[in-house]
C-alpha cells in the first residue's frame, strides 16, 4: 500500500476544495499519510504583512482553509511579516509598495493577532514574527541566499517583468521579498504554505529554497481573490471596497446587501463553498429569490463575527428601513439643555460625533461623493444651516449617509440670536 493510498479521501477533498491551485495533492496526500503514521501534525504557514489594521472578508477566504487543517489535527503558524512590512510586498503592483515605519508595524501587528482568532483556533496556532530570525541574518547570509536564486528567474513573475518590459522603476530590494519570504519556510519547517492566487510565484520561491537547504519541498496553496463591493477590484480597505469583519453587523450586513447579484454568486463560491451550488440551482430554477440569498450570505458573514443574535437583529433592522421604508431607531441628541444650537452646522464634525462617520476625513469625503443627506437632501456643502425655528422647538433630522446607515439627530437648546 503507498502512502498516499493511507490518506483519508474526504479529508483530502475538503482540504483542496476552494482552492485555485495545489501542488501537488498526491504531494500533500503523501505527507499527510507520513505525518499520520508519524503521529505528528502538519505545520501550515500563512504570511501576512500588517500592512493595515483591519482584516476584512478577503483575508478570511485563507483563513477558513488553515482552519479546515485546524479541524483535522494540524498546526497553524500565522507568520506576522514585521521584518518584510519594511520592504513592502510588491506582489501584483505596479509599481513599489511603501514601506512601514515601525510604529505603524508594531500597532497592525497587535491588531492582526487579535482578529484572526475570530476564526482559528488559539490552542492550535502559533504567532510568529520573521524579524525573529531576519534580524539576526549578517549581510554573508543575506548575499548566500541571494546567490540560490537569479535575476532571470525573478523576472519570470508577471508584476516585475511587466514593470521591466515598461521600464518602470524596481527597487533591488522588491527582488528580496520573495526570497525572504521563501526564506521563512526554510526557518518555520513549513509542509503547506497557504496563499492567495497572486501570491503563487513567492510560495514556488519557497519551495526551491527548502529543496537548495535539503528539506522536504513545501505544498502550496492558493485561494481565489474575493472581489470587493465594487465588484471590479481585489477587496482591499484602501479601495474602500471591503466588509471589515469588525464592522457593526448593520454595516456588514448592508454592504453584503449592496452587492450585484453577479457577484453574490462568485461570493457563495468562495465565502461558502459547500453551499454554492445548491444556492445557485435553487436561484436558477426560481425556487430562491436572489435577495433572499443575498440576505442568507450577509446574515452567515454577520453571524461568524457577531454572532446569530446581532445577524438576526441586522437582518431585521435592514428590513424595517429598505423595505418597509421606516426610519432608523437610533438617536443621537447633541448639545444638551442649555447650551447654544449655534445657526450653522458644520456637517463632518456632526456626522463623527453622531457616529455615523469614523473621522472628519472620512465625512468629508463622502460629502464630496454626494452620499450624504439631511432629511432626504443631499449636501453639497460642509456646513448645514440651523432652521430659523430652532429658538422654538428642538429640531429633529433625519441624516443619512450612503444607502446603510442613518439617524435621527435631536439639536437641544436655544439657538444663537
Amino acid at each position: 500500500m503507498t502512502a498516499s493510498s493511507a490518506v483519508d479521501e474526504a479529508a483530502l477533498d475538503r482540504l483542496v476544495r476552494g482552492t485555485t491551485a495545489v501542488v501537488s495533492r498526491d504531494e500533500l496526500s503523501d505527507r499527510l499519510a507520513i505525518a499520520a503514521k508519524e503521529g505528528r501534525p502538519l505545520r501550515i504557514k500563512l504570511g501576512a504583512d500588517p500592512s493595515a489594521p483591519d482584516l476584512h472578508l478577503g483575508h478570511t477566504v485563507v483563513l477558513n482553509k488553515l482552519r479546515d487543517f485546524q479541524e483535522l489535527g494540524h498546526t497553524v503558524i500565522f507568520l506576522i511579516g514585521d521584518f518584510t512590512a519594511r520592504i513592502g510586498d510588491p506582489s501584483g503592483r505596479s509599481e513599489g509598495r511603501r514601506p512601514l515605519d515601525p510604529e505603524e508595524i508594531r500597532r497592525n501587528a497587535a491588531t492582526y493577532t487579535d482578529q484572526v482568532f475570530a476564526i482559528l483556533d488559539r490552542e492550535r496556532t502559533e504567532v510568529r514574527m520573521n524579524s525573529e530570525w531576519m534580524d539576526r541574518m549578517t549581510a554573508s547570509d543575506l548575499i548566500r541566499l541571494c546567490g540560490q536564486y537569479t535575476v532571470a528567474r525573478i523576472l519570470e513573475r508577471d508584476d516585475f517583468s511587466a514593470r521591466f518590459r515598461e521600464q518602470r522603476p524596481i527597487g533591488i530590494h522588491e527582488f528580496l521579498y520573495p526570497l525572504i519570504q521563501g526564506y521563512d519556510s526554510i526557518a518555520l519547517r513549513a509542509d503547506v504554505e497557504v496563499g492567495g492566487s497572486d501570491q503563487r510565484f513567492n510560495l514556488l520561491v519557497g519551495r526551491e529554497l527548502q529543496k537548495s537547504h535539503g528539506m522536504a519541498p513545501q505544498i502550496i496553496m492558493t485561494l481565489p481573490i474575493l472581489e470587493g463591493t465594487d465588484g471590479v477590484q481585489k477587496m482591499s480597505k484602501s479601495l474602500g471596497n471591503y466588509v471589515g469583519i469588525r464592522e457593526s453587523p448593520d454595516e456588514m450586513f448592508g454592504k453584503i446587501m449592496s452587492i450585484s447579484d453577479e457577484l453574490m454568486g462568485r461570493w457563495y463560491e468562495i465565502l461558502e463553498p459547500h453551499d454554492a451550488r445548491a444556492v445557485a440551482d435553487q436561484v436558477r430554477s426560481g425556487s430562491l429569490h436572489p435577495r433572499e440569498a443575498k440576505a442568507r450570505l450577509g446574515a452567515r458573514q454577520v453571524a461568524k463575527f457577531h454572532g446569530q443574535s446581532a445577524a438576526d437583529l441586522a437582518r431585521e433592522r435592514f428590513d424595517e428601513r429598505f423595505r418597509k421604508h421606516e426610519l432608523p431607531e437610533s438617536m443621537v441628541r447633541l448639545w444638551e439643555a442649555g447650551e447654544s444650537l449655534p445657526p450653522e452646522i458644520v456637517v463632518p464634525a456632526l456626522l463623527t460625533k453622531s457616529g455615523l462617520t469614523k473621522s472628519n476625513s472620512e465625512a468629508r469625503r463622502l460629502i464630496a461623493q454626494g452620499a450624504v443627506r439631511i432629511d432626504g437632501r443631499v449636501l453639497a456643502s460642509e456646513r448645514y444651516r440651523t432652521d430659523d425655528d430652532a429658538s422654538n422647538r428642538d429640531p429633529v433630522l433625519l441624516v443619512e449617509v450612503g444607502k446603510r446607515r442613518a439617524c435621527r439627530v435631536v439639536f437641544s437648546g436655544r439657538a444663537v440670536t
